[in-house]
């Protein structure tokens, strides 16, 4: 791991996204909750647990003080899509990326966990950094 502990504490803040494709039936199924359960509160409650959990997953991310943290979605079952979006806030010495990726990707996987009983086909894409914010490297905003 880098050493950090020289680096000022600052606020931080990082937003990610993914999306997760499926048909527009398993789509709609998700957002009308299962016998099981309401997959989509599920996949925010995953998302929130695997941001703080984070620093067990990667070995060189730093355990950081998340201050704030909240994961969306936005379901579109006309396209059979459901858009994750997660977003991190921190006082730290580094930044939340990592946190914010791990949050969207796990989310993602649990509303894959529920689509695979609708659609084996369904798929995760698109998983990346759209901002962030704070820290000696400043601001970042994704061009697309």
């Amino acid at each position: 791991m880098v050493e950090v502990g020289e680096k000022q504490v600052t606020a931080r803040e990082a937003v990610a996204e993914c999306t997760i494709r499926m048909t527009p039936d398993a789509c709609a199924a998700l957002v009308a909750g299962t016998p099981k359960g309401d997959p989509m509160e599920a996949a925010k409650v995953a998302g929130l647990l695997a941001a703080k959990r984070t620093p067990d997953l990667l070995p060189f991310c730093h355990p950081i003080a998340l201050t704030g943290a909240s994961v969306m979605l936005e379901p579109d079952a006309e396209t059979g899509t459901i858009r994750i979006e997660a977003v991190m806030h921190a006082l730290d010495r580094t930044g939340a990326e990592m946190e914010a990726l791990t949050a969207a990707a796990v989310a993602a996987l649990c509303l894959y966990d529920a689509a695979k009983a609708f659609d084996r086909a369904a798929e995760i894409g698109g998983l990346h950094l759209l901002a962030k914010a704070g820290g000696k490297s400043g601001a970042f905003r994704r061009a697309d």
